[in-house]
């Protein structure tokens, strides 16, 4: 079967769901892992592509009328096009792929043409919507029953299919997917045909995200309410009695954080922890990152430390990134911990902490107070002179540390062990997200990533969002640059920022 697959290819039809991208699911997280392509829709999270990788994501976005749209022809010939050359394609929509996502069109396309594929059905945001809007689209008592529709038909069919007049009689919910630009004909077409004027109607923008925005209100009032809050697609209608309960069960936009825009500023692969613990709050997050991890280009000299590790007495982390980046060059060799069993390990801050646990090995030294200045306070108290250290550090660590145990007649390697670079285009990108997105808060996790910010803004005094930092060392680089630090993290990790980014909400 597989060989077949290599042959001829093999197309997934995959609902990446309503917009939540923890609301994927297992399956289509397996095929997006395993893919050699990502042909991938508009509404489509951008967090949802991080878990394949390894693949070529091609965007095939359709959006009403625009400019930088894909035809569905276009679309179905590229399936094709992939597959014959032996790839193994995920077709990426949003919701799922057989509700209104014209997965039917494509399926039957690859069908009809001998192309094998699957369908991975997705949560479709006719329900999942509504449930962050709190609304139950069915409840005993108010709706047995619930129709799916949208109001935006093929055009070239040259009547509609819907019956208006047969929807107006329904008892229980609609839900019209597509509706927004149509909303004005709908609500009097439901009123013409018998629905109460006063029956109560929502509108979701961007249900299930940080973006979420509802306005409620009913048939009569319901497009002059839309207009006015400027609510535009990708939205979802709601029809029915089950609107009268958003009041008591609007769960999603009572989180701390609903409605706050947050921009995070580290590094791509750490960036996206925050973001999750961030989002777990209601907050809109975006990412930008400003520094890249990257690996060194001359292993030499690490390798060489590494192969004498018995000499050292202590080996000194002050990173999750070097912690990381170590154990990849152990592996590389087929190393691993135990190799370390008679050296010291001294670390600053939990992260780097969690990381060294992750590898089953608990630090010897960890300051109390997370920088260079506490893990020195630290050493003092035990026996320096004449002991090896071996730093392991970005290639831009400042020399205090090195400096100061050299001082004490420590005998000090230092070895850069990973690189920290400045994304390029990083001033282009930041004025363009600053430009299109208002933002209330700006996290930051260490000098560099403030350092490559207020260089790339040209401007730190006017900044127009509330900055965070991670702790003294990251804060003092900020004001340094003219800018307001307006909270610092009492704990210098994830959980940290978003403790400060609550507290300074509560104040």
């Amino acid at each position: 079967m597989q060989t077949a697959i290599r042959k001829r290819g093999f197309v997934s039809l995959v609902g990446a769901g309503p917009g939540d991208p923890k609301l994927l699911s297992l399956r289509a997280k397996e095929a997006l892992e395993r893919a050699d392509m990502v042909v991938y829709d508009a509404l489509v999270h951008p967090a949802v592509l991080k878990y394949a990788p390894q693949a070529e994501h091609i965007y095939a976005g359709k959006k009403g009328g625009e400019a930088d749209s894909t035809s569905q022809k276009s679309i179905e010939l590229l399936l094709v096009k992939l597959a014959r050359r032996g790839k193994r394609i995920v077709r990426l929509k949003g919701g799922d792929p057989f509700v209104f996502g014209r997965g039917g069109e494509e399926a039957l396309w690859l069908s009809r043409r001998k192309i094998p594929f699957e369908v991975i059905p997705g949560i479709t945001s006719g329900i999942a919507a509504p449930a962050y809007a709190g609304i139950p689209v069915t409840h005993r008592g108010l709706a047995s029953e619930v129709t799916f529709l949208t109001a935006h038909e093929d055009p070239s069919k040259k009547r509609s299919d819907i019956n208006w007049k047969a929807l107006a009689q329904l008892k229980g919910t609609l839900v019209l997917f597509m509706g927004v630009k149509m909303l004005p004909q709908t609500v009097q077409l439901l009123i013409r045909y018998g629905k109460k004027p006063s029956t109560p109607v929502s509108v979701i923008r961007w249900g299930t995200t940080g973006e979420q925005k509802v306005v409620s209100g009913t048939l009569a009032t319901m497009a002059q309410k839309v207009e006015r809050a400027g609510l535009t697609a990708p939205a979802l209608t709601i029809v029915g009695e089950v609107n009268r309960l958003r009041p008591q069960l609007n769960w999603f936009e009572r989180k701390p954080l609903f409605g706050k825009t947050i921009l995070i500023t580290r590094s791509r692969k750490q960036a996206s922890q925050l973001g999750e613990a961030l989002e777990a709050e209601g907050a809109r997050v975006l990412e930008l990152p400003m520094i890249d991890i990257t690996p060194i280009r001359d292993f030499h000299k690490l390798d060489q430390a590494a192969s004498h590790i018995k000499k050292y007495d202590w080996l000194v982390f002050t990173s999750e990134n070097g912690v990381e980046a170590f154990f990849n060059r152990l592996r590389h060799f087929k190393k691993d911990a135990r190799m370390l069993s008679d050296t010291k390990i001294a670390a600053i801050g939990p992260g780097t902490k969690a990381k060294l646990n992750s590898y089953s090995i608990e630090p010897d030294l960890m300051p109390k107070t997370f920088t260079t200045e506490g893990l020195l306070k630290a050493f003092q108290k035990t026996k320096v002179k004449a002991k090896q250290f071996l730093l392991l550090r970005t290639n831009i660590a400042p020399d205090l540390l090195n400096k100061t145990l050299t001082h004490w007649g420590a005998l000090v390697t230092e070895i850069p062990i990973y690189r920290t670079e400045k994304p390029k285009e990083l001033p282009r990108r930041l004025h363009e997200l600053m430009q299109h997105h208002p933002i209330d808060y700006i996290t930051f996790m260490s000098s560099s990533t403030a350092e490559h910010f207020f260089e790339a803004l040209r401007n730190g005094r006017h900044v127009p969002a509330k900055i965070i930092s991670i702790g003294p060392v990251t804060s003092k680089t900020i004001r340094g640059f003219g800018a307001r630090v307006h909270r610092q993290a009492r704990i210098p990790s994830i959980s940290g920022l978003v403790d400060a980014i609550l507290k300074e909400e509560l104040k």
